[in-house]
């Protein structure tokens, strides 16, 4: 029998609309985030994953401080960050804030590393987009020895070398849990293998079917190096309602909005309904009633064969009440879908 999947739930803490049809205050926004992540946990979700934005239409730049709250409000979910911007942080105080959510919440955090999507936070902390690729590339390598949770002796270009250091807190049983989110290239690819750290892709639009050339040397790379299969995950766009319908209705304004705002910034046209529908239809947007989203979500399983899928059910200014019932219906009726259908698939091989 296949080994279980596992399912989470990301949000970028998306600046939403309260009752009057105006914008919350940031403040609101992450507290909402905490009691989000409450019902998750409630209703069985593995895993929740909380963005990192320097922007007013997202209300977390600090996801470490956010997962603190919610460690010490939940039980058994896994805390991650979904991505850390490593490129504009110092990887000893990203290990050192997500070892202590990990003390917190009893070895829960997990943390995904990344570039991340938008470029606010480089300025923001005196780094230069010239220096994009050598500074991702150098700050893994020294994480990447971190998360040996022993003595550092590691010496680079951008920063002094490190001569027999220990970071603390240290992690209190194993290593704490990393992830590289891959926006889909062969040296992404590679580079997780490279540093036995898996890989998490972000496919958010377009059929899941064209990453599978990215599993296929995800896998054939470890495969070659001898070394021990990696889990591989999945995030994408999504949002549950009672009927096919009524997700679509109520999903697309905020849809719209977020989409057309960063379309603006970025020279996009407008999106249209025909291109929402023809994404939840074709694409990879998981939207729809508890069995159209559970069977797009196993056939995306069957296809790229993932251990973790995550839906990020946050899409700009749909409303917290909204995303709330989207996630008790994710927990309580989807996943259990999936998770059936995968063992009727297993138990017909």
């Amino acid at each position: 029998m296949s080994k279980p999947v596992e399912f989470g739930m990301d949000t970028f803490g998306d600046v939403t609309v309260g009752v009057d049809g105006k914008l919350l205050p940031q403040a609101q926004v992450i507290r909402n985030v905490v009691d989000e992540a409450i019902l998750a946990d409630e209703v069985g979700i593995d895993f929740i994953g909380v963005g990192e934005h320097h922007r007013a239409d997202f209300a977390v730049s600090a996801p470490e401080v956010v997962l603190a709250g919610i460690a010490t409000r939940t039980e058994r979910i896994k805390l991650g960050s979904a991505v850390t911007v490593l490129s504009s942080d110092d990887p000893i105080r990203v290990f050192e804030r997500f070892s202590t959510v990990n003390a917190l919440s009893n070895g829960r955090a997990e943390v995904i590393l990344g570039r991340g999507s938008f470029t606010e936070s480089f300025p923001l902390f005196g780094y230069k987009l010239n220096d994009y690729e050598t500074l991702f590339n150098e700050k893994l390598d020294l994480f990447a020895a971190l998360l040996e949770n022993g003595p550092v002796n590691w010496e680079g270009e951008l920063r002094p070398p490190l001569k027999n250091v220990t970071v603390y807190p240290q992690v209190e049983d194993g290593k704490l849990s990393a992830w590289i989110g891959v926006g889909g290239s062969p040296e992404s690819v590679m580079r997780s293998v490279h540093y036995r750290i898996p890989m998490t892709l972000a496919i958010i639009g377009g059929d899941p079917k064209r990453f599978l050339p990215f599993v296929s040397l995800y896998r054939q790379a470890q495969e070659q190096a001898g070394a021990k299969p990696m889990p591989l995950g999945v995030h994408s766009p999504g949002y549950v309602a009672a009927t096919d319908e009524a997700a679509r209705e109520e999903l697309w304004p905020g849809y719209k909005a977020m989409h057309d705002r960063i379309g603006r910034e970025r020279g996009w046209p407008p999106t249209t309904k025909e291109s929402f529908i023809r994404e939840i239809e074709s694409g990879s947007t998981y939207a729809g009633s508890p069995e159209t989203v559970a069977r797009k979500i196993a056939a995306t399983i069957r296809t790229l064969g993932n251990d973790r899928f995550d839906l990020k059910y946050s899409s700009g200014t749909t409303s917290h009440e909204k995303m709330m019932k989207s996630i008790e219906l994710y927990g309580t009726k989807v996943i259990p879908m999936v998770r059936d259908m995968l063992a009727e698939k297993d138990e017909a091989a």
